[in-house]
């Protein structure tokens, strides 16, 4: 009964803790080359066969071959620090073994037994591998086929392994071959070849009896767990001939394994681990099933298998209507197919009831065997061929959706990657609508899940497939609107991809072309639901690549072009969730563009409107992530607006709120790269106001998180522009902080770092406004440090390079108020330099020229803080070069006092009031004493 207890648990943990488990490791010796006692023959096999069954089970295995004493201790040491926090810990010994004066102690190839005292000082004592073990992992398995042969014994008759013994016959009287009793030990289970003071056999084939039914039985999947015990023991036993029994000592807990579940069916191994879901995450579980008529099964695999009960109930919900929304959809897929062959039929058939279980990896095996199945008759059947290859291709497709209800992102794209493959055989052939369109939809799959994990490279090559597929299509029926829809949808995609890598003029032309497939079949069926969402989508796309090239005023026509497109769409659906979202973004666009322009009233209004729509969408859908971003969106650049403006603390609530939403998200998907760009944007916002109210640590810390997300995703993407962008924006703003903490060697590190990354971006394109003034603001950083450490001279050529990207950024569009005051700080520093080596005519022309520019902003919109800001320092320059310095210090006080009393001074700003009177004084002082 002990054997078949213990042998059982031994088995339930190693072949059912693959699924409960995190981490199982397994450090195995063997020992055949004994150097003073006797060989062994199969040791070093047997634990070479073991290592190789224990990774197929999933171990981590650390193998150590023929060791000292001294190598072994490492090894035990080593494996103590590498495997550290694990949950399972395995130790199998293949050699020799003995007890000595009631100690079990296991035989290294050193071990010399010419006295009981060297014996006792070359032998590894079993109690120190169990305490060293048991520090690793709350499970520790000893497994120890390591009562080998007598080791001190001649040769048996017939047998050609070792030599007589040489031990003296004290050492042999106090000492017994074999392993003996260990006790109870807390936490782990002691498995050993034979009985206490029995020796095992060596085996007279490759493996010894032991090793050889533990590598045979333990991987068979399906095999009730007393059966296998019953062939292990059995097995074992008829090769020894009777005489030779495993035994086995069990301190585990009785609750690990009552826990444990043995090899049984996945069902069954879901089944149990439902068992110990919460109510409450029931609730959710049942809610989201419901509200997507699918059975509960495999909403609780995705929720197993990745362990979604750990997280916040929103974050856990969002991720079950993923894993909800994939099994809807390959539901369908899977009952829209046909097959010619009855068991790919039934394979398919069956891999569907499988999936509605939950059993996610019977489903997949199905879907494999079907896949099979077409294959071999495809080869051997040529008449068969393209029939098969198709419903191949088909089966293949399903496998993708199949592995998206239980969120394995990399097998999806595997299986996605498998079926376009073989429809790419006929791409120029006539095949079904379904078999085209399932060719299109994997690439298309493909691209979005790899943007989901973050390679942009393989998704912009699966774009690419996918659009040329929708050219195919559309030249074979060209008025087929369904075909034009799906070209119009690839060169958004294309597009989208083409701005991500910094070729706006090919993001533009994609979206151009996507807008004109929407105006022309919107002329035909003008209040379509579709089409005038795929019209609206292309004109706010239009507009986000005439954004970033700086064209303003077509930017700003191609958004109130998408939303009239919107409003058409209005009319007829009020609640139509794409739409509103899609009103949403030309909201914000547009106040983007009014912020530009200066026109902080009207970017406040078209604000207001994008926030209540997102709100709207927010709170009607909680679990659905992309209208949970949008509000974030929305909650940021009303921030924006609140800082300039001058209401920072209202500013500051809207960017936290904007950044808890988004940090929940990316929490929730830590693999999507998308979510963490966000995430680092909202640093960066909150970093920003924290600088502005004088918490320069904070801020600090705020733009070290961003720096480390983007470095992260620029690693992990070199070709992502917009990474690069955002990785030396946030080593500027570091910078900026260690400027203002007088830290200049540490701020001209980082902004050399951030101008690195500018130069290369803007000699990629010359024409990426936004590039050429990243550029000039990183020129400016690097002058403000040289200024700082009284490089004059050095930091005047720094400003000069800024200054004349800003003039040509004007020159191509002067109605940019944020390039206006860009030039006007040029000037500015460009004055500064000049004064500070004496040189007071250029200073005072460099003044005057700033000055002009910040009149024209302060009179542009006289709320914005900035702009008034800028006019106090303007003013405050040109009493510094001697220009009218009392009439100009006292308008600059005038002002400042007037943003104080207004509450639009920043704190960090607090000192300027009592510094302009202190310049005053000291100037009336000068004048009485003359």
């Amino acid at each position: 009964m002990m054997l078949r207890a213990a042998l059982a648990l031994f088995v339930v943990i190693v072949l059912s803790s693959a699924a409960l488990a995190e981490r199982r490791v397994a450090l195995v010796f063997g020992a055949d080359e004994y150097r003073q006692l006797r060989p062994l023959a199969n040791a070093v096999n047997d634990a070479r066969e073991v290592e190789d069954v224990l990774r197929h089970l999933g171990f981590e295995v650390f193998a150590e071959q023929n060791r000292d004493l001294r190598r072994m201790r490492r090894a035990l040491d080593d494996f103590v620090t590498d495997a550290a926090g694990a949950d399972v810990a395995l130790v199998f010994f293949a050699g020799h073994g003995v007890e000595i004066g009631g100690y079990n102690r296991l035989l290294p190839v050193d071990a010399d037994a010419s006295s009981l005292e060297r014996l006792d000082a070359t032998s590894l004592p079993l109690d120190e591998v169990r305490k060293a073990v048991a520090a690793v992992a709350p499970i520790v398995l000893i497994i120890l086929d390591a009562c080998r042969d007598d080791p001190f014994g001649a040769t048996a008759a017939g047998e050609t392994r070792g030599a007589a013994t040489l031990v003296p016959p004290r050492v042999q009287e106090m000492t017994r071959p074999g392993l003996g009793r260990m006790g109870r030990s807390e936490n782990v289970l002691f498995a050993f070849a034979a009985a206490p003071g029995e020796t095992a056999a060596d085996g007279a084939g490759d493996h010894s009896p032991f090793t050889s039914a533990l590598a045979k039985y333990l991987p068979t999947d399906g095999l009730e767990i007393r059966s296998v015990l019953t062939l292990v023991q059995q097995e074992i036993y008829d090769l020894s001939g009777g005489t030779q029994l495993p035994y086995v000592e069990s301190g585990l807990p009785a609750m690990f394994f009552a826990a444990q579940t043995g090899v049984i069916p996945e069902r069954e191994r879901l089944l149990l681990a439902m068992a110990d879901v919460t109510p409450a995450v029931r609730d959710e579980v049942e809610a989201v099933a419901a509200a997507h008529s699918m059975p509960l099964a495999p909403l609780y695999a995705a929720l197993v298998e990745n362990e979604l009960s750990a997280l916040p109930a929103g974050e856990r919900a969002a991720k079950l209507a993923e894993s909800a929304a994939a099994f809807v959809k390959v539901r369908e897929e899977l009952r829209g197919l046909s097959a010619s062959d009855p068991q790919v039929a039934a394979l398919r058939q069956e891999a569907e009831r499988q999936l509605s279980l939950g059993a996610v990896e019977a489903a997949l095996g199905r879907l494999e065997e079907a896949a099979a199945a077409d294959a071999s008759s495809r080869e051997t059947l040529r008449a068969n061929y393209v029939q098969r290859t198709l419903s191949e291709a088909a089966t293949h497709f399903i496998a993708g959706g199949t592995a998206r209800t239980d969120l394995r992102y990399q097998r999806a794209i595997k299986d996605y990657g498998r079926a376009a493959a073989l429809y790419e055989e006929f791409r120029s052939e006539d095949i079904t609508d379904a078999d085209w369109l399932r060719h299109y939809m994997s690439y298309w799959r493909i691209a979005e899940l790899n943007r989901t994990v973050g390679d942009t490279v393989a998704a912009t090559a699966a774009y690419e497939k996918m659009h040329d597929i929708a050219l195919i299509r559309t030249e074979i029926d060209p008025d087929n609107p369904a075909r034009q829809r799906d070209l119009a949808a690839s060169y958004h995609w294309k597009g989208a991809m083409n701005l991500a890598r910094g070729d706006v003029a090919g993001a533009r032309a994609a979206f151009e072309s996507a807008r004109d497939i929407g105006e022309r079949e919107t002329a035909a069926a003008p209040y379509d639901p579709e089409w005038l969402k795929t019209l609206a989508v292309a004109h706010g796309s239009v507009g986000d690549a005439m954004m970033r090239q700086g064209d303003l005023g077509a930017a700003l026509a191609a958004y109130n072009a998408s939303h009239a497109a919107i409003m058409r769409l209005s009319v007829g659906d009020q609640d139509d969730s794409e739409a509103l979202n899609t009103l949403s973004v030309a909201h914000q666009r547009t106040g983007q563009i009014l912020v530009a322009r200066g026109d902080l009233s009207g970017a406040f209004e078209a604000y207001r409107l994008g926030a209540e729509v997102a709100e709207r969408l927010a709170t009607s859908d909680p679990r659905n992530m992309r209208w949970q971003r949008g509000l974030a969106v929305s909650l940021s650049t009303f921030g924006d607006v609140r800082l300039a403006r001058g209401d920072l603390a209202g500013a500051l609530n809207d960017h936290e709120a904007s950044r808890e939403i988004i940090a929940r998200l990316a929490s929730l998907d830590p693999e999507n790269a998308n979510h963490q760009r966000d995430l680092a944007a909202t640093h960066e916002n909150v970093g920003k106001l924290r600088a502005a109210n004088g918490d320069l640590d904070g801020a600090g810390e705020d733009y070290g998180r961003m720096a480390a997300i983007m470095q992260s995703l620029v690693e992990l993407d070199p070709e992502n522009a917009d990474w690069q962008r955002d990785l030396s924006i946030s080593y500027d703003r570091i910078g900026s902080v260690r400027m203002a903490q007088r830290r200049h060697a540490e701020a001209l590190s980082a902004y050399e770092l951030g101008l690195s990354i500018s130069k290369q971006l803007a000699a990629r394109d010359a024409e990426n406004a936004e590039w050429q003034r990243g550029l000039s603001i990183s020129q400016d950083r690097v002058g403000d440090v040289r200024a700082a450490k009284g490089d004059f001279q050095g930091a005047l050529l720094a400003y000069e390079e800024s200054l004349a990207i800003r003039e040509r950024l004007v020159a191509r569009d002067a109605g940019i108020a944020a390039r206006q005051h860009d030039l006007a700080v040029s000037h500015s520093k460009v004055g500064d330099m000049h004064l500070a080596q004496r040189n007071h005519e250029a200073a005072l022309s460099a003044y005057e020229a700033g000055f002009a520019v910040a009149q024209r902003l302060a009179a542009l919109d006289p709320g914005n803080v900035d702009w008034r800001r800028g006019l106090v320092v303007s003013l405050f320059k040109l009493a510094q070069a001697g220009s009218d310095a009392q009439a100009n210090l006292q308008r600059a006080l005038d002002i400042a006092l007037a943003m104080q009393e207004n509450g639009t001074l920043a704190p960090s700003d607090a000192f300027i009031p009592d510094m302009l009177r202190a310049e005053l004084q000291k100037l009336d002082s000068a004048i009485a004493a003359e």
